[in-house]
């Protein structure tokens, strides 16, 4: 959600408080999601989840537990950053 974040940052940046905290709040699930396991492990695999890179990651990182694959996917798609 590289775009949106960048949004939600200008708004700040310029002082534009509502706008900056709606942006907030459509990325905030997902910013808790990335975070239901060790970090980079969500993370790689909403990417490839998005079909941005392959499967297969390099030991000791692991993937996304199978119980918080549909968690991670629905705030994916309430970012609006995965598509149906």
């Amino acid at each position: 959600a590289p775009a949106a974040m960048s949004e939600l940052c200008r708004l700040a940046m310029a002082g534009a408080v509502n706008e900056a905290q709606r942006a907030n709040a459509k990325l905030a699930r997902l910013h808790q999601a990335l975070f239901l396991e060790a970090n980079p492990i969500p993370v790689k695999w909403a990417v490839h989840r998005q079909g941005l890179i392959e499967a297969g990651i390099r030991l000791p990182m692991t993937w996304l537990s199978v119980e918080w694959r549909e968690r991670v996917e629905a705030a994916m798609r309430q970012a609006e950053v995965l598509h149906p």
